[in-house]
């Protein structure tokens, strides 16, 4: 296939466990028809444009991924086989760099990371064979092309992997914390609460930062890909080379016969900053910890938010509620608190959880309050009927996000 020509092909978004209703949602909303979809993968039609236009505007996905083969494979040998039948001197420079991430589910396969030494050696050789020269590889993927394979039993899918580096890597978490949230997970949490970017968003407990500063993304209309100076499509073959019969929509007159993907992707950008508001509702994060307030400002600098965001230092129970009216919508307030599995234990939390419950009950009322915990006998202190209660994963942990409108 010919990524940069071709009007019609698949496009295989990936998602986190649990994040495909949310991924799901937001390619409807972006005005996309859904093709297929499975517990990791939400399937669209699309062309070059559709490409750029996912990994720039997704907010809960993993991976923006094209489908190059599909088949059957039982062993190593065959996969060498596979990858070497694709044409990748047409895809990947042959001086230039390239990566491979895989995910392996073979009983032949022992360790994991042979599978991606298989592919990059196929890959090699496809292109010294066909040019006499070949291309670097290595993990880096904030630069160059990125492949990803999947393998499961006796199937293989081989993909061209437009994004690189995951898309919950946005690129604005300078200063991680102890145990931060993804910015994926942060997203879907904030569309699950119903919360739409109009009203009022407090992020008590806030930690790095992460889920202040996808609200204040979302509030803005700021898409998430603007963050990121590199992509997985900029390191495929004739990115900087013109297309006829494409053209972007500012492009310059010597240009009208044609334009150059990266020209195309350069406007996209422009035209999603013009897209972006000024006017936000109040965001207020706030943390116990003076040093991880600070690391949350930091992040809020990275992401271009930091004056639409309030901090300050104090317990949970002392954050300021913004007074509100009742309107169509509601403001959102969201918590994060320790499980019981990284600091303090179950019963040490406990009158934390209780007190979490006391605060939405007395300050929040009329707001939309949610709470993920990978600790359901410390849910049940809080002592709050819920709407919601919508399985999540944090990382490894099982989690549920609770809802409740009070």
């Amino acid at each position: 296939m010919n990524i940069w020509q071709d009007k019609d092909f698949p496009i295989v978004v990936s998602v986190a466990k649990t994040l495909a209703t949310w991924t799901e949602r937001e390619l409807v909303a972006l005005g996309y028809k859904i093709v297929d979809r499975s517990e990791n993968v939400v399937v669209v039609r699309g062309s070059l444009r559709d490409v750029f236009n996912l990994n720039l505007r997704l907010r809960t996905a993993h991976r923006v991924l094209v489908p190059l083969l599909r088949g059957r494979c039982r062993h190593v040998r065959e996969l060498y086989d596979k990858v070497g039948s694709l044409d990748w001197e047409n895809l990947i420079e042959p001086d230039g760099y390239f990566s491979v991430a895989s995910v392996v589910h073979n009983d032949s396969v022992r360790d994991t990371r042979l599978p991606a030494l298989v592919t990059k050696d196929a890959v090699v050789d496809k292109i010294r064979m066909k040019t006499g020269r070949r291309p670097d590889s290595g993990p880096d993927y904030d630069k160059g092309t990125s492949v990803f394979v999947h393998w499961n039993e006796d199937t293989v899918i081989i993909y061209l992997d437009t994004s690189g580096a995951p898309l919950s890597k946005r690129g604005y978490r300078k200063i991680p914390g102890s145990a931060p949230m993804q910015e994926t997970l942060a997203a879907a949490c904030i569309d699950a609460m119903g919360w739409d970017g109009t009203r009022p968003f407090v992020a008590p407990m806030c930690g790095s930062g992460t889920p202040a500063i996808e609200a204040a993304l979302k509030a803005m209309n700021r898409a998430p890909g603007s963050l990121r100076s590199h992509f997985g499509f900029m390191g495929i073959k004739g990115y900087n080379q013109m297309i006829p019969g494409e053209s972007a929509p500012r492009v310059a007159p010597r240009q009208r016969f044609g334009a150059t993907p990266e020209q195309i992707w350069k406007d996209m950008v422009q035209e999603a900053a013009e897209q972006e508001k000024r006017d936000i509702p109040a965001i207020i994060a706030t943390d116990l910890s003076p040093e991880a307030v600070h690391n949350a400002e930091t992040n809020a600098h990275a992401a271009g938010v930091f004056n639409k965001i309030t901090f300050a230092a104090c317990d949970f129970a002392a954050t300021d509620i913004p007074k509100v009216d009742s309107g169509t919508s509601r403001p959102g307030i969201f918590v994060n608190p320790e499980y019981g599995m990284r600091l303090g234990t179950e019963e040490e939390l406990k009158p934390l959880y209780d007190r979490v419950g006391q605060f939405f009950a007395d300050a929040c009322k009329g707001w939309t309050c949610a709470l993920i915990t990978g600790n359901p006998t410390l849910a049940q202190v809080v002592n709050l009927k819920y709407k919601h209660r919508i399985p999540l994963y944090n990382g490894p942990i099982d989690c549920r996000l609770f809802i409740y409108e009070l």
